[in-house]
């Protein structure tokens, strides 16, 4: 459906329009009216469907409702957005830019993140702003210099909500929640929501309206698996780089292997296979958190005009990069988890363009493989490819014990490893 029944102002339609957001994808088709009435939201939507206009264009309605009330040079910051990378701080920030361009009256927005050197962000946050995308770290340091003041923030966004409350950022966030208004509308988006983390995400949110948007549902905006041929090819694992650099030099030519993504696990993992299939004679680069932020940005744009082939990445970029009709992406390591799985592959198959997936399965993978299948209902054969045909032994299946509990992939579960040492019988009676 379009945009115009969903109660936003002309202005804000014609910047769609100019942007080319022709239609609402359903996301923002059910979070915006929600937004527009001060509901604080719980939405769940594939990545690539839309979720940060689905909160940029009604908030950005709110503020031009208000304005008039605060036309000094001191503003107090009334709207923040949380985001756990500097490259989607980054793309919010554009996103935010390019929607508020032609309106007549501008707000004053800003973004900060780490890795760069805080005193020039200091200085543009003085006289405050109207929104602030900010990475956790880097709010925290501006707070504890008096450089940001969130005592009057009204609305509160967390994109990637589910990576904001993990365990890496909650410490952080939990500071800074502190120092917020109590009464505030808050807004969680993101792509999944894991179950150890909806409690924490519950005590949030006040009488929250809940929108999930399931990846066959979604418009042609969105990174639906429909739009991904997946396929899953077991090797060996010292064998990935040969088995990668054959099917680099095999597709020449195809359009599908004029640029690709590749996740590993490790920094140290992404350099290795950079430089050797650089040495191959294949445009092989890095991006990583261990480069500078300005280091990133480029290798990012030079990736995005077609300098590189392939660029070698860890998870830093299966969240918040949006790179327009790239044709594949290649989990050279498997990813820790399921979630990230979708993530991963979430990079390919944007904007109704067709992508491809192509997932590396070493033999003592092959439990974990099973499992993030599992979790995400997928169904993709597991091929082999003739001269790399695996011949390290398969370890054997994980044993649950008397029907309780059990072992995702190979690794036990502490009450396994409670009761192989004797202190947690079956019966669950400890000696503990």
């Amino acid at each position: 459906m379009s945009f115009a029944p969903l109660g936003l102002r002309a202005e804000l339609l014609n910047a769609a329009q100019d942007l080319g957001l022709h239609n609402a994808t359903p996301i923002q088709t059910q979070a915006i009216p929600a937004v527009l009435a001060g509901r604080d939201l719980w939405a769940c939507a594939p990545t690539g469907s839309g979720k940060t206009m689905a909160y940029l264009m009604p908030l950005l309605q709110g503020w031009m409702a208000q304005k008039r009330s605060h036309t000094g040079f001191v503003r107090p910051l009334a709207t923040l957005i949380l985001v756990p990378t500097r490259e989607l701080a980054q793309q919010v920030h554009e996103s935010l830019s390019d929607l508020t361009r032609k309106l007549q009256d501008q707000p004053r927005s800003r973004v900060v993140y780490g890795g760069v050197s805080i005193n020039p962000q200091m200085m543009q946050m003085r006289g405050s702003a109207d929104f602030l995308v900010a990475t956790p770290g880097r709010l925290l340091d501006l707070v504890s210099s008096n450089a940001v003041r969130l005592n009057a923030v009204q609305h509160l966004v967390l994109d990637e909500a589910d990576r904001l409350l993990d365990q890496g950022f909650a410490e952080e966030l939990n500071r800074l929640l502190a120092l917020l208004p109590a009464k505030r509308q808050t807004l969680l988006f993101s792509a999944t929501f894991p179950q150890n983390v909806e409690a924490l995400a519950t005590q949030l949110l006040h009488d929250p309206v809940r929108v999930q948007v399931d990846a066959d549902s979604t418009t042609e905006h969105s990174a639906s698996p429909e739009n991904i041929t997946q396929r899953a090819i077991a090797v060996d694992s010292p064998r990935r780089a040969q088995l990668l650099r054959k099917l680099v030099k095999d597709g020449e030519g195809q359009p599908e292997w004029e640029r690709a993504l590749v996740f590993v696990a490790k920094r140290h993992t992404a350099e290795m296979l950079a430089d050797k299939l650089y040495k191959a004679g294949i445009f092989a680069t890095t991006f990583h958190g261990d480069m500078s932020q300005g280091a990133r940005k480029d290798v990012l744009e030079q990736f995005k005009s077609k300098r590189w082939q392939l660029l070698i990445t860890t998870d830093l970029a299966s969240r918040g990069i949006d790179i327009a009709q790239l044709p594949t992406v290649i989990n050279y390591d498997l990813p820790r988890s399921p979630a990230d799985y979708i993530h991963r592959i979430g990079r390919t198959g944007r904007a109704g363009h067709a992508g491809a997936a192509i997932t590396f399965v070493p033999p003592a993978e092959t439990a974990h493989w099973e499992l993030i299948c599992k979790r995400n209902q997928l169904d993709i054969a597991l091929e082999q490819i003739e001269g790399f045909e695996p011949t390290e032994e398969v370890p054997p299946p994980p044993v649950a014990q008397d029907g309780n509990g059990g072992i995702k992939g190979r690794r036990p579960s502490k009450k396994d490893k409670l009761r192989a040492a004797g202190l947690l019988p079956v019966n669950g009676t400890s000696k503990i």
